[in-house]
């Protein structure tokens, strides 16, 4: 019985997640969006790649985007889960709803404006 390696794969659940690889050099990003298992590493294996997102404006001052809404609806509805930034991206193009806004603390507030 014992717990070395080798052997059966325990019988744990997959966790999917849905975030970004990152790609590109400092300062100039560019993003993968793809689903992966949680354990596997940021830029290491992913099981699909669904789309990517180019934070730098081009000449027109467009950032682009392309999805696969299909697949990224698929991943959604199988139990998937986005990180912030990619449900953030999401959001924004009306795949899913908006997340929840993050309440900001009273310590981040002038001590004026606090309530005692």
């Amino acid at each position: 019985a014992g717990g070395g390696r080798g052997g059966a794969r325990s019988a744990q659940a997959m966790t999917v997640k849905l975030r970004f690889q990152v790609f590109g050099r400092r300062n100039l990003r560019f993003f993968r969006l793809v689903a992966a298992d949680s354990r596997f590493p940021r830029d290491g294996r992913f099981i699909e790649r669904l789309g990517w997102f180019n934070p730098i404006p081009n000449k027109d001052g467009i950032k682009e985007v392309s999805l696969n809404h299909e697949r990224i609806q698929y991943w959604l509805s199988v139990g998937a889960q986005p990180s912030s930034r990619v449900a953030w991206l999401l959001s924004r193009m009306h795949v899913i709803p908006a997340p929840p806004r993050r309440v900001s603390p009273k310590k981040s507030m002038p001590r004026s404006q606090r309530e005692k």
